[in-house]
């Protein structure tokens, strides 16, 4: 559905994008992960032809954005950036007026979104007085009032309570299964990414580190989180039995490995052990892995 060949882009001469691909099959929810200044905005505002990339192309259902922008942009629906809207006006109004920038509004399909997203009740009240959550309910309408084939959505979580983020989980679940929508979003909210996403992309300094799918991100291997004093005594001791060690204070110890012997060693050593609790690595301490990797 969506194709992402070799963009690269360049604000005030420093690279933005080193070369970003990658492909979202249809009816697939996609994550692209990164700190803030990744890249994965400017990597959005390309999809959307609203940055212009110094090289590359995109590709959505067979149809490229720079070449033909309209015909492409027509099967998508997109949150960018902080959604923007007029407060003097009711929620029914903005949705007129913006949506009517673009094609004709269809009063029938947009009473049964806005009831989708659970604005009914509001709509005809002043945007000016609508709670953050209510503005990104809004967005979400204006966003699907095109009926979309493709959803692009930026941080679309952000700044919600932990209902808020429930219901926009549950929401897009909802659109994928019911409507097969394909969906494209960023975040750094891990746990959405791998409650949602089927797979992932990971960027780092505006170039592509990881794609995979989001079962294989994770690692199950076991490991220990040992805490002994003092540290050198632990550093030499594990380091004899070679384990590896991981974030969050996780080793990772070869398959054979008895750790009734690696506390024992401890102790004959000469270090006082306080914990010892099996652990497994985690989505997010793979992430930081591979977003944390020292530049070459």
């Amino acid at each position: 559905m969506l194709k992402v060949q070799n963009l690269t882009k360049k604000f005030a001469g420093k690279d933005a994008l080193k070369g970003v691909s990658f492909e979202v099959k249809r009816g697939e929810i996609y994550g692209l992960l990164g700190h803030n200044g990744a890249g994965k905005s400017t990597t959005l505002g390309v999809i959307l032809g609203m940055v212009a990339a110094g090289s590359g192309e995109v590709m959505i259902d067979g149809v490229s954005v720079q070449k033909d922008p309209r015909k492409a942009l027509r099967k998508v629906g997109a949150i960018f950036e902080s959604p923007a809207f007029y407060d003097y006006l009711s929620g029914w109004e903005n949705l007129r007026v913006l949506v009517g920038l673009s094609g004709p509004f269809d009063a029938r399909v947009a009473k049964e979104i806005v009831e989708r997203v659970g604005l009914s009740d509001r709509i005809h009240s002043k945007v000016g007085a609508y709670s953050h959550g209510m503005r990104q309910r809004l967005a979400l309408a204006q966003a699907l009032l095109p009926e979309p084939e493709i959803l692009l959505l930026d941080e679309p979580t952000d700044g919600l309570d932990p209902e808020g983020i429930k219901w926009f989980r549950d929401f897009v679940l909802g659109l994928r299964e019911e409507r097969g929508m394909t969906v494209l979003f960023n975040s750094h909210l891990l746990s959405e990414v791998e409650q949602m996403c089927d797979r992932v992309s990971i960027i780092r300094a505006g170039e592509l580190v990881y794609e995979g799918a989001v079962n294989d991100l994770r690692d199950d291997r076991p490991g220990i989180r040992l805490t002994a004093t003092p540290p050198e005594i632990l550093a030499e001791v594990v380091g004899r039995f070679e384990a590896e060690v991981m974030p969050g204070g996780r080793w990772v110890f070869p398959e054979e490995t008895r750790i009734a012997e690696v506390v024992t060693a401890l102790v004959n050593a000469g270090a006082e052990v306080s914990e010892v609790t099996p652990v497994r690595r985690s989505l997010e301490d793979v992430y930081l892995e591979y977003s944390s990797q020292s530049q070459p």
